[in-house]
């Protein structure tokens, strides 16, 4: 959706305020989150290139103008700046897939108080929802061990466009393909599909219906063998079809949708065994999430597949990812700015203040150490120097570290007054960003239980600001 109205309602009443006293200087925010979702210790970026299309055709159409003149709220002249309005301002965000932690700012937007607020809700809308769900899907990938996991959520998404959306997050978590059709034709995904139990029960008999399917689809065969019964008829009638597609030089492979997964791909596993039929390939699917595709891959279940859709596509048991939008440095009418922050009596919704720019240090075997903010423009940091880096609190924890390996900002410029001036990324590239992250991460921060707390610092330099700021709000 291009239509600016996809914005929440008070950030056009602020805007109509902003506009009234001309209030037309720069500002900046930022983008980022509090906590990782699903008590994980890593959580993935998905959802810039949606986020920088939209941007590209935001806009309010005359029946959107038309809309907002009916509810006899805000002036005409402001409704004739919102019919020519167009994002005009700059954005800095990391690389679509990257691993991302709690604190740190994942986009930075500077524009005009009116642009940068009117689209905080569409922004964190697509953000948001597509980061929750590539996450998941980097955490069912790394539960199977790296295998071959398919997107089968369509059916149980959150509407047509959760599904879209949601899709194209689970192909960047790293799955291999979906069974949304228009995914595939949209973003260029593996459609995939087997069979349905209608398809099965449309037939005379089990063989008949495996039968006709293979002829159908030799090179890609797969049969459901839950229908009647997996073990006396369903695994039984899939060998017999097989047999005939490999005595044709081609293989098959069988389903799972439902009993106890283990003990049935086991036992299915030594019937085709025993029947000459080592090649052929066992998938299960039936409300899988992590914690169940661990548990299987622990005890050595032979499953070369998982087909996940419910715990996928709608986040399982969270929610939302809980990106926040803030306000991080305004105008301070001499063409410059001034660092801005949120108190709270909550410590994790206090902000960091200032423009800042995030750093990913790895040590000399490549392997992420801590990511550190710093003032864009001022913090700089060297290999072979030595730092000591603050928490993010600006409290008394810090750690120090000789930078021995290398030091990469991850705020890249996106979008330069308006214009898109980065190059668009295919979704094969991302995924394969994804997974290149995960591997530079140590598996302690991403296993399901307890994972480690990765470290997420600040400069000496942001947390003298932070403190000043502190001071100055507590007048002490």
């Amino acid at each position: 959706m291009h239509s600016a109205l996809l914005t929440d309602f008070y950030a056009l009443t602020m805007s109509h305020g902003f506009w009234k006293n001309r209030m037309s200087g720069e500002d900046v925010f930022e983008m980022s989150f509090r906590h990782h979702p699903f008590n994980g210790g890593f959580s993935v970026f998905a959802g810039l290139e949606t986020l920088l299309n939209n941007l590209q055709d935001w806009s309010f159409s005359e029946d959107d103008i038309a809309y907002l003149r009916s509810l006899r709220l805000f002036e005409q002249e402001f409704l004739d700046y919102l019919r020519d309005f167009r994002f005009s301002g700059s954005l800095w965000a990391m690389d679509e897939g990257t691993v991302v932690f709690p604190q740190e700012p994942l986009i930075r937007v500077q524009g005009n108080i009116i642009e940068c607020q009117l689209i905080e809700a569409m922004l964190l809308n697509i953000i948001n929802f597509q980061s929750l769900i590539a996450t998941k899907t980097a955490r069912v990938f790394l539960a199977s061990g790296k295998g071959a996991v398919m997107e089968f959520g369509l059916r149980r998404a959150h509407g047509p466009d959760g599904a879209m959306s949601a899709s194209r997050a689970a192909f960047i978590g790293g799955a291999v393909g979906t069974s949304n059709t228009m995914a595939g034709k949209m973003f260029g995904i593996p459609a995939l599909g087997t069979m349905a139990h209608s398809w099965v029960m449309a037939y005379e008999s089990e063989e008949e219906a495996f039968s006709i399917y293979a002829d159908l689809y030799p090179d890609k065969t797969v049969f459901l063998i839950d229908t009647y019964n997996t073990l006396t008829s369903g695994a039984p009638n899939a060998i017999k079809v097989g047999k005939r597609l490999l005595e044709k030089g081609k293989n098959f492979g069988v389903r799972l949708d439902s009993g106890d997964i283990h003990y049935l791909s086991v036992k299915v596993r030594d019937m085709l065994d025993a029947a000459g039929c080592e090649k052929a390939t066992i998938t299960v699917s039936n409300e899988l999430d992590e914690y169940i595709i661990e548990a299987l891959t622990d005890k050595h279940a032979p499953i070369d597949m998982w087909g996940v859709g419910t715990h996928m596509v709608t986040g399982g048991g969270e929610s939302a990812f809980g990106g926040v939008y803030k306000l991080a440095a305004r105008n301070d009418g001499a063409g410059g700015f001034s660092p801005v922050m949120k108190f709270s009596d909550n410590p994790e919704k206090t902000t960091t203040p200032g423009i800042k720019q995030v750093w990913r240090i790895k040590d000399a075997s490549g392997m992420a150490v801590a990511d550190v903010l710093g003032l864009d423009g001022i913090d700089i940091l060297k290999k072979g120097q030595r730092y000591s880096f603050w928490h993010t609190s600006g409290d008394y924890r810090c750690f120090h570290h000789h930078l021995d390996g290398s030091v990469t900002p991850l705020l890249t410029k996106r979008i330069e007054n308006g214009k898109l001036i980065a190059p668009r990324v295919k979704l094969t590239e991302i995924q394969k960003k994804t997974q290149a992250e995960l591997d530079s991460f140590d598996a302690s921060y991403k296993r399901l239980l307890n994972p480690h707390i990765y470290k997420v610092s600040i400069t000496d330099n942001l947390r003298n600001l932070k403190l000043e700021l502190m001071k100055q709000f507590l007048g002490e």
